[in-house]
């Protein structure tokens, strides 16, 4: 799918057209709830500092891409670890653990049941030959979805 943002500027966003609505195709322009959804990420994702501008524009496309446009999905969380801890998630930013991985994801969407999450790593390894890009977007059940300690990301970036 690509997004056209301007006379020089486009973002491709990893999504395949078979994964996509018939909807996705017809009308390229941004709705409201779009904008208001997409408006709502960036600036949540601003807030926690760890991201610059532009890449917080860019996971807030991918995401509101995600979640307006792909078709519903089955969860797929056999390649998580269940979360055990006595925290509970307050934060649409987690951690999901593979058997191989340790990753960053975002919550898109959420029911009591299960979560849309997008990848904000460069690359997650979920099995062995099995990876996600980054920012595709997998469903899992909320039991994988542990919270997400920022000072280990803070210390990354410095």
């Amino acid at each position: 799918m690509l997004i056209d943002l301007g006379d020089e500027l486009q973002l491709c966003t990893p999504f395949r057209l078979r994964h996509l609505t018939e909807d996705s195709t017809v009308n390229p322009n941004f709705s409201l709830s779009e904008a208001e959804f997409y408006q709502s990420v960036f600036s949540y994702l601003c807030g926690f500092g760890v991201w610059n501008e532009p890449r917080c524009c860019q996971i807030a496309l991918n995401a509101t891409a995600a979640k307006f446009h792909l078709q519903p999905m089955q969860a797929k969380s056999w390649f998580f670890k269940p979360y055990f801890g006595g925290e509970p998630v307050s934060e649409a930013v987690v951690c999901l653990n593979s058997k191989l991985s340790r990753g960053e994801f975002l919550i898109i969407e959420h029911d009591g049941q299960s979560s849309l999450c997008l990848s904000l790593n460069e690359q997650f390894i979920l099995d062995e030959g099995i990876e996600l890009e980054q920012f595709q977007a997998i469903k899992v059940l909320n039991d994988r979805l542990a919270p997400l300690v920022l000072t280990h990301r803070v210390h990354q970036s410095a």
